[in-house]
């Protein structure tokens, strides 16, 4: 019965002093930064059957932590070089979000379930390559309301 009750109490204590399962996607540091100047380019001139990113969720403005879910899709056989997935924060200077999102990163997309952002606008551009070579991008905005 004791030791029972000691795992229970142990158990509990390893729970709350358990860091946030939440993984700090852009600090508010980060946040705080200028805008990019000018227009965002994402070239796709030539590039007849290169990979698709699809920004799936979250939708709407929402709380953070939030699911950060997209979906990559390969044409013509080649598959996607996970290896090649980057992220970045579009501000001045760019911030790579890069090793934030790898343990997240599989051929099939991104899904990270538990991202934690500040509150604020902020336009994100994911750049993949499929096995060819050839490259696929796209660029969103996640909305992040106050708690």
């Amino acid at each position: 019965m004791k030791r029972t009750v000691l795992l229970g109490v142990l158990a509990a204590a390893l729970l709350l002093s358990a860091p946030s399962r939440a993984t700090q996607l852009i600090t508010e540091e980060e946040a705080k930064l200028p805008p990019p100047k000018g227009a965002v380019a994402a070239d796709r001139r030539g590039i007849l059957r290169g990979p698709k990113v699809e920004f799936i969720s979250p939708g709407e403005s929402v709380s953070s932590p939030m699911p950060l879910v997209l979906k990559f899709e390969s044409f013509g056989g080649a598959k996607i070089d996970p290896d090649s997935v980057k992220m970045l924060f579009l501000r001045t200077p760019n911030v790579d979000l890069t090793a934030r999102v790898k343990p997240f990163v599989k051929a099939e997309g991104i899904n990270m379930q538990d991202a934690e952002l500040p509150p604020g606008e902020y336009t994100v551009r994911v750049d993949v390559k499929d096995s060819d070579g050839r490259p696929g991008t796209t660029v969103f905005t996640l909305k992040v309301k106050p708690k």
